[in-house]
Formats: structure tokens, C-alpha cells, sequence
């Protein structure tokens, strides 16, 4: 059973205040990684006109993600941030790859299920095929061996998990979420 959550959090910053903003990321993102059960972060910055960060952290089990988002470190940054923000602190609790499609707007659905499994195979195949293909160039001497496989496996994750799935998502928010929402 798949017990990783994600936490996403989504903040709207004025163009002023950002460099300010990307202090205090630089401070609380080490914080929360000093956490039992803390697995990664992906901070997604605004771009064009959005103005909106949005910062999922990644935790191992839900006693993690609420011993992070409940500690009296975490409320007393965000206390701290809370005047440069547009609104409210903006948090949602998502289990398992859920995150990479939920929508930066709260008024938008989520993408249909097929074209989340076409960007989700889209991302998958071609790593699952060149990473390994990579690596065995690279150190043939692990092919076919037990270190080559979680070599492997944790590179493809890595890369879906921080920087495909991130990118991708981004780049295909309009076709993923549109107006008439298929």
C-alpha cells in the first residue's frame, strides 16, 4: 500500500516581494528536510502574469507530513512570510503521484484520467528505456545485476518525480486542464 503524501502548498507573492519570498524558501526548505519521513521537495515558481508559487513536500507517511506541518519551526516561518502573501496559506494533502495533476487554481478539476495516463506513459517509456540503455554505456560491468536495476530504478524515478513530471505538467497545463474540462 502506498503511504507517501504530498503536501502542496500554494502561495501568490507580488513581483516586489519575491526576491524576499526566495530568502525565506531558502530557509524553510532545509527546515522541513531536517524532518523524520521527509522525502524531497519540488518548488514550482511563478510564471508570466500567475504570481503563484506552489511547493509540494514530500513525506512518508502522514504522521510525517503532520509532524512537519504541525511543529512550532514551521508555524513560526510561516508566520513570518504570512505579510508578503496574496491571500491565504493554500495547503492540500495528496496521496501517492496525485500531485502532478492537481490544478494551480482551486476553481479548476482535475485533468480526465486518459490524458493524465497519456502524459504519465509519455514521461515513463522513454526513461525506462534510455536510463538504463545510459547507465550500461556508462558501467557495463552492472548490467543485468541487482546495483544496476536500483541504479537504474532510482535514476528514472528521480528524474520523473523532480524533473520530468514538474516540467511536463507545466508545459501542458492548458491542454491538461481546459476550459470545456473534456
Amino acid at each position: 500500500m502506498d503511504t507517501a503524501v504530498t503536501l502542496v502548498i500554494r502561495h501568490r507573492v507580488a513581483p516586489a516581494d519575491r526576491p524576499r519570498y526566495e530568502a525565506w524558501l531558502a530557509r524553510i526548505v532545509p527546515a522541513a528536510a531536517g524532518f523524520e519521513g521527509h522525502q524531497g521537495v519540488n518548488v514550482i515558481r511563478p510564471a508570466g502574469e500567475e504570481g503563484a508559487y506552489t511547493i509540494s513536500l514530500h513525506f512518508r507517511d502522514l504522521d510525517s507530513l503532520y509532524g512537519w506541518s504541525r511543529s512550532r519551526r514551521r508555524q513560526l516561518l510561516v508566520d513570518e512570510i504570512r505579510p508578503l502573501l496574496q491571500g491565504d496559506d493554500r495547503l492540500e494533502v495528496r496521496q501517492g503521484s496525485e500531485f502532478w495533476f492537481t490544478p494551480a487554481r482551486g476553481d479548476t478539476s482535475q485533468p480526465p484520467a486518459w490524458k493524465q495516463f497519456l502524459v504519465t506513459l509519455a514521461v515513463i517509456f522513454p526513461s525506462t528505456h534510455l536510463v538504463p540503455w545510459v547507465w550500461y554505456q556508462l558501467l557495463p560491468s552492472l548490467d543485468g545485476t541487482p546495483l544496476g536495476h536500483l541504479l537504474t530504478d532510482a535514476t528514472v524515478v528521480a528524474l520523473v518525480v523532480y524533473f520530468w513530471m514538474p516540467m511536463i505538467t507545466r508545459w501542458l497545463a492548458g491542454w491538461l486542464a481546459p476550459a470545456n474540462q473534456d
